[in-house]
C-alpha cells in the first residue's frame, strides 16, 4: 500500500500542475468532497475543496485521468505480464491490455499447474512444444511450478488436455509432475481464479495422497467446503459422527486404501478387486469389516457419502 500512496502523490502532483485541480489524501475538514480513486487494484480515498456539482465534477475528473494513467505505463514482458495476472494483480483492465496486445479470444478457457520439484525448466520448455494453438501459454510460476494457460476450442477437454501433458512429460524426458486443474472460466479476465483452483488440486492432492499425478479442483470441492470449517467445529463434527470403532479403519493404511479405491470405483467390487489385484472374497471381507468398526455400509450409496465426509474430516485434522 505504501509504494502505491507513493506513486499515487506522484500522478495527483502532475494532474495538479496541468489541470489546477489539487487532491488530498487525508481529510481537512472544511468543506471539502471526498470521494474514491481506484489505482493499482487499491481503492485509495482522496478529497477535494469545495462541496456540490463543480466539486462532484472535480473529483470524477481526477479519478479517471488517475485510471488512465496505467495505459500510460510500459506492459512488462509477456512472462512477467502473464505471471502477475495469474497471481490476481493488476486488475481488471490489466487483463484487458493483456488480451489486446497478444490477441487472445474472448472465450472460455482454464489454467493447469505442474508442480516439478528439480527440473522445472525443462518442464516449461517441454510443455511449450506441447502446446499447438499459438493462443495457448505457458509461463514458470517460480523455481517448482510452472502455469498453462488454456482456451476450450480444440474440442479436447481439460482432463484429456493435461493427462495428455502428465504422460508426455513422463515418456519424453523422465519427469513426473504433479498436475492440478482449474475450472473452467467464462473469459481470460477470470483466469487467475481458475489458476487459484489448479494450485488447489495440487495441493489436496498432496495432503490426500491422492492416487495419480493429475487432479481437478473439482475433485475436492467438498474438501475445499470443509477446509473453511473452522476447526474446532470439525473437532465437534468427528466427535458426533464417531460411530464405533471409525479411528481403528482411518488409521489402518491398508484398509483406508481399500476404502479409498472403493470409493473411486463407484462402489464396484470387481472393479475395485482388479485395481488392487485383491482376490474378491478378500475385498468383501474388508468391507465387512469396515462396516463392523463404523457402523457404515460402504456399499450403500448413502453410507458411502457419510463415511467420504467423516473420513476427509479426519485427515483435515491430522494436517
Amino acid at each position: 500500500m505504501t509504494d502505491t500512496i507513493e506513486q499515487l502523490k506522484g500522478i495527483l502532483t502532475d494532474i495538479r500542475e496541468k489541470t489546477g485541480v489539487s487532491v488530498r489524501l487525508f481529510a481537512n475538514g472544511g468543506e471539502e468532497t471526498e470521494f474514491t480513486i481506484d489505482y493499482n487494484d487499491e481503492k485509495v480515498r482522496a478529497w477535494v475543496d469545495g462541496v456540490g456539482v463543480r466539486a462532484e465534477e472535480c473529483a470524477r475528473l481526477v479519478a479517471y485521468f488517475v485510471a488512465s494513467s496505467d495505459m500510460l505505463r510500459p506492459a512488462p514482458e509477456k512472462g512477467e505480464y502473464l505471471k502477475n495476472i495469474l497471481l490476481g494483480e493488476g486488475g481488471g483492465w490489466y487483463a484487458y491490455r493483456f488480451m489486446s496486445k497478444y490477441n487472445l479470444p474472448e472465450s472460455p478457457c482454464y489454467a493447469v499447474c505442474i508442480w516439478e520439484q528439480k527440473r522445472i525448466d525443462e518442464t516449461v520448455a517441454h510443455v511449450e512444444g506441447c502446446l499447438f494453438d499459438g493462443r495457448d501459454m505457458v509461463v514458470k510460476m517460480d523455481e517448482h511450478c510452472c502455469a498453462v494457460v488454456k482456451f476450450l476450442e480444440d474440442g479436447q477437454s481439460p482432463l484429456e488436455f493435461s493427462r495428455f501433458l502428465s504422460q508426455s512429460l513422463y515418456e519424453e524426458i523422465g519427469v513426473k509432475a504433479s498436475i492440478g486443474i482449474g475450472c473452467e472460466t467464462e473469459s481470460f479476465f477470470e483466469i487467475s481464479t481458475s489458476y487459484q483452483q489448479a494450485m488447489t488440486a495440487v495441493r489436496m492432492s498432496s495432503v490426500f495422497h491422492s492416487k495419480g499425478e493429475v487432479h481437478s479442483y473439482k475433485e475436492y470441492l467438498l474438501v475445499r467446503m470443509l477446509e473453511d470449517v473452522p476447526e474446532s467445529r470439525l473437532k465437534d463434527y468427528m466427535e458426533q459422527f464417531r460411530i464405533g470403532d471409525a479411528n481403528e479403519i482411518f488409521e489402518d493404511r491398508e484398509m483406508l486404501e481399500t476404502a479409498e479405491e472403493f470409493l473411486e470405483n463407484s462402489l464396484n467390487v470387481s472393479e475395485t478387486s482388479r485395481n488392487l489385484y485383491m482376490h474378491r472374497n478378500t475385498l468383501m471381507y474388508r468391507l465387512d469389516k469396515i462396516e463392523r468398526a463404523t457402523g457404515l455400509n460402504i456399499r450403500n450409496f448413502a453410507d458411502a457419502v457419510s463415511f467420504r465426509v467423516i473420513m476427509i474430516i479426519y485427515k483435515l485434522l491430522q494436517r
